[in-house]
Order: C-alpha cells, then structure tokens, then sequence
C-alpha cells in the first residue's frame, strides 16, 4: 500500500519518537537497527522528514534525531505518508486513470473512494505519540 520509503520513515518516526519519550536522542545506525532497515536508505529518509520539518537533526556528540515534544501528539501518520509519498494515494484514481470523478467514474471509483476516505482518516487519528507509546508499553513492536 505504501512505498518500502514510506514504511520506513513510518517505523524510523516512531523509533524517534519512541526515544524522545525517554528524553533521548538517537542516530541513523540505531534507528536503522531498530527498524532492521538499511543505514544509507534510513539516512536519505530521515533528511526528508527533516526537510519536511517532522524531525529535527542535531550535530555534534551528543547529537542525533529527535521530535519537538510538543509536536509528539500534532504529527499524524498520514503527516509523514504526504511528505514520502506524497497525497496520491488518497487523492488519485484507483485504476490510474488521469480522468476519474464522480462525473467520469472508473469501474472501482466509488468503492475506492470509501476505502480511500477510510484510510485518510485512520492515518490522520494516529499521532507519533500514541504509536511510541503503544510501542514503549510493548503493545506494539517495530521489529519482530
């Protein structure tokens, strides 16, 4: 459903999130062995959710990712799947189709409409928090 990049910068957030926390900052090699991801691909990732202002990067020794803790509850997962994937997938035709509307329907546009609402609407009611929270309580992993 979503590209392998946004799977992972979904878990590598959560990772993130997870650690900010317990006040802790973390880096790309932990995040990646965390989320059993490779490191190079975990890097290119966590620099467009810098850029998309999701995470923030901090140089130095003591430096590493984390998220402003204020922003924990904001961020949404569907926040992160615009800023990989962009909104297609809520957005677009079903099929693939450049014309599709209620006017000019595919053969699935309705139902795919539904689902498409449903699922914007999960992504939307799930935030950085609840998810690190789930996973820090052991109610949810990241890695099996």
């Amino acid at each position: 459903m979503f590209s392998k990049a946004c799977e992972y910068a979904i878990r590598s957030a959560i990772c993130i999130a997870q650690k900010r926390l317990n006040n802790q900052r973390v880096n790309v090699k932990e995040i990646s062995a965390s989320i059993d991801a490779p490191v190079a691909f975990i890097a290119k990732i966590l620099q467009q959710l810098c850029k998309a202002n999701i995470i923030e990067s901090v140089r130095g020794h003591q430096g590493g990712f984390s998220i402003d803790i204020e922003q924990l509850k904001e961020i949404k997962i569907y926040d992160i799947i615009v800023a990989i994937d962009g909104s297609g997938l809520f957005t677009k035709c079903g099929l693939g189709l450049k014309e599709c509307s209620s006017v000019n329907p595919c053969p699935v546009h309705n139902d795919f409409r539904e689902i498409k609402a449903k699922l914007e609407n999960i992504t939307k009611s799930y935030s950085l928090y609840d998810l690190a929270l789930k996973t820090e309580q052991g109610l949810a992993w990241l890695k099996i």
